[in-house]
């Protein structure tokens, strides 16, 4: 689990969070032209005219985290949208999911995998995954939580452990 969040690291530990996952790993192309429009973005992304003071990490080439210093200006939620209409048109451009909120991440070994909640279930039930399977949790809202290593975590200390049964 990486012990650091460089690129966030300048942002206070109550920066509002935002963690999506890419459905599929990116080529190293992809990756960097993703970055770069990401970075791009977030350079000019504005709230009611004033500038946001974000920032972006890129973890195991399939996560996202966008963070914004709420201290200095909150995100709007036209400033939101306005993120994720742009997430939106990169998940068309590089045929991949980047928006949505309901699949589980988890470890599988090396592999990182993502599965619907009812397959999550399903795996839970066949003893393919148990409360010691490493699970990501995008539902995370600040960076506090993701330094506190709440966002890679086992799953019975997570949301995830109520599909466990």
């Amino acid at each position: 689990m990486p012990d650091t969040d460089a690129p966030l690291g300048a942002l206070p530990n109550s920066a509002r969070l935002w963690v999506f996952g890419a459905s599929r790993p990116l080529a190293p192309g992809e990756e960097a032209r993703l970055l770069a429009e990401v970075d791009g973005f977030l350079e000019g992304w504005k709230a009611h005219g004033h500038p946001l003071a974000a920032a972006r990490d890129w973890r195991y080439g399939r996560f996202l985290l966008v963070a914004v210093d709420d201290r200095v200006t909150p995100p709007s939620g036209c400033s939101i949208d306005a993120l994720v209409r742009r997430l939106k048109g990169l998940e068309e451009e590089f045929d991949v999911d980047l928006v949505g909120s309901a699949p589980i991440w988890f470890r599988d070994g090396d592999e990182i995998r993502r599965v619907s909640r009812p397959d999550f279930k399903a795996l839970a039930r066949d003893g393919e995954v148990d409360a010691e399977t490493v699970v990501f949790d995008l539902s995370l809202t600040r960076l506090d939580a993701l330094r506190a290593g709440k966002w890679e975590t086992r799953a019975a200390e997570s949301w995830h452990r109520r599909y466990l049964d």
